[in-house]
């Protein structure tokens, strides 16, 4: 018993000896800790001011000149949508002064569809290439539409290239059968039927519910006879 009593009060004079260690060193340290402290506190009051007083007022700006924009966009008045009038920017200065924002970073997307369509092939990919998301059918159509872009310039590879990453991005109903089928079409455009057709059967096995699902018979037959 008595040996007992003494490891225990070992053990309580060890735990005694810690705090008396964490004590002294909170004792010796203290205006390096309270420093410390002050310095954690200013960074996220700052955060915090950054947050409310600069980046919601701006996303809110972006967000107002991004309106305009994109009813121009969906009017297919692609050169004002692009560049602004007198009274509102457009997609290029949206994206370059509101770079921080969501709606900064959107007009990314919509300068890069939108040079796409007026066919400046190059200008298109620059943008696209720029637009980062979260969203995995903004993001998947985004990669998609750099492959189309350098279709357009007669690059098949890299219209392939990201194809395929396109489909991959996130496999969904959506895009991922989109983009098989534009990576089957390049496949017919360099005569290799027999690689388009194994796309088209993957469509119409994993995806027959999609748009080019319903509608991937036909290729399927195309691709047989050549």
């Amino acid at each position: 018993m008595a040996k007992k009593n003494n490891k225990t009060e070992d053990q309580f004079a060890q735990v005694e000896g810690a705090l008396t260690k964490t004590e002294q060193f909170f004792e010796d340290n203290q205006k390096k800790i309270a420093r410390v402290f002050s310095i954690v506190i200013g960074v996220v009051a700052l955060f915090l001011g950054y947050q409310n007083f600069y980046l919601e007022p701006l996303e809110k700006e972006a967000q107002t000149e991004m309106f305009n924009a994109e009813i121009n966009f969906a009017k297919d008045s692609f050169n004002l949508a692009l560049n602004g009038d007198d009274q509102y920017l457009g997609f290029i200065d949206i994206a370059d002064d509101y770079s921080n924002t969501k709606a900064g970073k959107l007009a990314n997307y919509y300068a890069g569809l939108s040079y796409l369509y007026i066919g400046e092939f190059e200008d298109a990919i620059d943008y696209l290439e720029d637009f980062k998301s979260d969203d995995i059918v903004l993001s998947s159509l985004a990669i998609g539409c750099i492959g189309d872009a350098y279709l357009e310039l007669d690059d098949q590879d890299k219209a392939m290239n990201y194809y395929k990453k396109a489909a991959n991005n996130h496999n969904n109903e959506f895009t991922t059968p989109r983009f098989l089928m534009k990576q089957a079409t390049v496949h017919e455009l360099q005569g290799n039927y027999e690689e388009a057709l194994d796309i088209y059967n993957v469509i119409n096995e994993d995806y027959r519910q999609s748009r080019e699902g319903q509608n991937v018979a036909k290729y399927i037959e195309r691709a047989k006879n050549r």
